[in-house]
């Protein structure tokens, strides 16, 4: 009998179950009771998230209290959360835009940094935390019911245009004329890879993590389609033309080519090193491409997605479609994204009707004067 094959989806879920229990035994026991709460409803990656997250607000207060100096981290009690008041949290705010990551945890120490976005979701998780413990009374005071989320601040979407779309695939295609060295040797072994890569992404607007988990096995070239595993973990199909095809087809015939590493074996996007490639590792090939063709845009895995649900937009008014296609669970989530586009559409119909015919409107002007 064949040995089932593991799936990158499981593979993750079982090495974010054992962070998860390696973080969750160095923090109080009751944090346990929360995330036993939350297991039927929440992701691994989520939960591991969430106790990263609860993680730094116990360090914060070991750090910011000198009566918690001396205290580890799993001995802090419920009294001491119910001592927190919506100040303290205010402070922890502030905290999370630039504070030290313990030598314990980080050798040598280092420092960690977050935009608007990483505060609302620490705090996110935070109050998910508190809101759990004073449903079930085991708190008696919620003190993250008094502190406004940080707002985020609509940014326009960023995007290649169809002129740039071209040049980030030209240039992939025949930039090995600009190499030399070891840096040509680099790229031609590498270029079909990142051709096939780079045209899926913008082909299909799946997400990078949705990328990088594809088995080789995903592939249906008799309905032009690839089964991914979205946030939250439904399967989907997502359906590809002939470019993106024909990409993906040449890349095939020089990955047969590849001996993979033991437990790679089904991945359809190897590493140099032979393994599955990683979200870091796609991040950098689609930003080292990009600053080729544009210097004004930071180009991101996500901006190709952006770049493709644009695209699908203009041509087909369906926000819907986009929606459904790109795995918006919520149409509103797509149509925040794409409003400055709508405007646009609807700017564009204030010309589309016209009141009276070109000649009428000239006849009307010669009996004026």
């Amino acid at each position: 009998m064949a040995e089932r094959r593991v799936t990158y989806r499981e593979a993750m879920d079982i090495k974010n179950t054992e962070r998860l229990r390696e973080v969750l035994g160095t923090l109080p026991p009751f944090v346990k009771d929360f995330f036993r709460a939350i297991d039927a409803r929440a992701t691994t990656r989520t939960k591991i998230s969430y106790a990263y997250d609860l993680r730094v607000f116990f360090e914060f207060l070991k750090a910011m209290n000198p009566v918690y100096k001396d205290k580890e981290l799993r001995d802090f009690t419920l009294e001491d959360l119910e001592r927190v008041t919506a100040r303290d949290l205010e402070e922890y705010l502030e905290y999370l835009q630039l504070y030290d990551v313990p030598e314990d945890r980080v050798k040598g120490g280092t420092r960690e940094t977050n935009s608007v976005v990483g505060l609302k979701r620490k705090f996110s998780s935070l109050r998910s935390f508190y809101n759990y413990l004073f449903r079930q009374e085991m708190i008696h005071t919620n003190p993250t019911q008094l502190v406004e989320m940080p707002k985020i601040h609509e940014k326009t979407i960023v995007r290649l245009d169809g002129e740039e779309v071209q040049l980030l695939l030209d240039y992939i295609e025949n930039c090995s004329s600009t190499l030399t060295g070891k840096a040509l040797e680099s790229f031609r072994k590498t270029k079909e890879r990142d051709l096939a890569l780079v045209t899926l992404l913008l082909g299909t607007g799946i997400r990078v993590s949705e990328c990088v988990g594809l088995d080789v096995e995903d592939l249906d070239f008799r309905n032009n389609c690839i089964r991914v595993v979205r946030k939250g973990g439904n399967e989907a199909l997502v359906y590809f033309g002939e470019e993106v095809r024909e990409a993906l087809q040449k890349y095939l015939s020089v990955r047969e080519g590849i001996t993979p590493l033991a437990g790679h074996e089904h991945a359809l996007f190897y590493s140099t090193q032979r393994r599955r490639m990683t979200i870091r590792a796609v991040e950098n090939l689609v930003e080292k491409y990009a600053s080729a063709v544009t210097t004004t845009k930071h180009i991101t895995p996500h901006k190709l997605r952006s770049t493709y649900g644009t695209a699908l937009y203009r041509e087909t008014g369906d926000i819907y479609l986009v929606a459904a296609v790109l795995g918006h669970k919520d149409v509103n989530t797509t149509r925040r994204h794409y409003a400055a586009m709508d405007d646009e559409r609807r700017r564009s119909a204030a010309d589309v009707v016209r009141l009276r015919q070109e000649a009428d409107r000239q006849e009307s002007s010669k009996n004026d004067a």
